[in-house]
């Protein structure tokens, strides 16, 4: 494990403070590499979403960070606690150091606002040294970077397809080259063909820019395609993290063995249940994700 992650979460926890309190989140301590792609898994209601939130300060009451620390080293040698930084500071680091892609963002666009001015807007409030022009270019490099195309500028949100939304979104959360993303269920709601194209997407603009990845799933078998590093979480912890190929083969957590064996196989007999069945047909090693 690398002596200087990007990110550190230690002892956290989350309650939401209602009659009779809810332990959302109990004392996950987890670590972030340099460029890595870190996946959590696990059923709905398990506290990854509420994790995702504590660690950006998004949570609203009654939600309660009740215990520890997120930490988040920069590329620039910057040691920033992201618990100690001041509402102001923290709404800087947001988009600017690290983003998030929330759970159904592809319904998050202004219906009444085109693309090229929802994007421009990011770069008015964080980069307000930009000229037009150059935001202008800016934005029309971002949807071509994403596969949107810059012809997209002018267009509303119900002229676009779900899945050219969801990748305006992407585009709009690496528009400040963040070195942190977290995605929420980016590819809920898409048909297998879209999800395969955005996870493809995902991966390679991760290898081009280098930034870290959070992919927050109930989706196990996709994130042994992408992921270098599971956590599986339940009922607020963390049960089991390793590898994705030690998840895959030598899963050591009854909860983890069960979601790998609670997706059927496409290519075998009725009834059969394949660990590590991938979207579209085929095991996870037939893709070539774990070799």
């Amino acid at each position: 494990m690398n002596a200087d992650p990007l990110l550190t979460v230690t002892d956290f926890s989350v309650t939401y403070e209602v009659d009779p309190p809810v332990e959302a989140v109990r004392h996950v301590s987890i670590t972030l590499e340099r460029g890595e792609i870190l996946g959590l898994a696990g059923e709905s209601g398990c506290g990854k979403t509420t994790l995702a939130y504590g660690i950006q300060r998004l949570l609203k009451p009654p939600a309660v960070i009740t215990s520890g620390s997120a930490v988040f080293r920069g590329t620039g040698g910057e040691t920033i606690d992201l618990h100690a930084l001041s509402v102001e500071e923290m709404r800087a680091f947001r988009w600017d150091k690290a983003s998030m892609v929330f759970q159904g963002a592809m319904n998050a666009l202004n219906p009444v606002i085109n693309v090229g001015s929802q994007l421009d807007d990011v770069f008015i409030t964080h980069r307000p040294q930009m000229s037009r022009a150059e935001r202008k270019e800016e934005c029309g490099r971002l949807l071509d970077m994403v596969g949107v195309g810059r012809e997209r500028l002018r267009s509303y949100a119900h002229e676009l397809s779900g899945g050219m939304r969801q990748r305006v979104m992407i585009a709009m959360a690496l528009a400040l080259k963040p070195q942190l993303m977290i995605m929420d269920e980016p590819t809920t709601a898409l048909d297998v063909l879209v999800q395969r194209e955005i996870l493809e997407q995902i991966s390679d603009l991760r290898h081009e820019f280098g930034f870290s990845v959070i992919f927050i799933t109930h989706d196990l078998p996709m994130l042994l395609e992408i992921a270098d590093r599971i956590a599986i979480m339940k009922d607020g912890k963390i049960v089991e993290i390793d590898s994705a190929a030690n998840i895959y083969h030598h899963a050591q957590h009854e909860y983890t063995r069960r979601l790998l064996s609670s997706f059927p196989s496409l290519t075998g007999d009725r009834g059969d249940f394949v660990r590590g069945t991938g979207h579209g047909g085929g095991s996870v090693e037939e893709s070539g994700a774990l070799r």
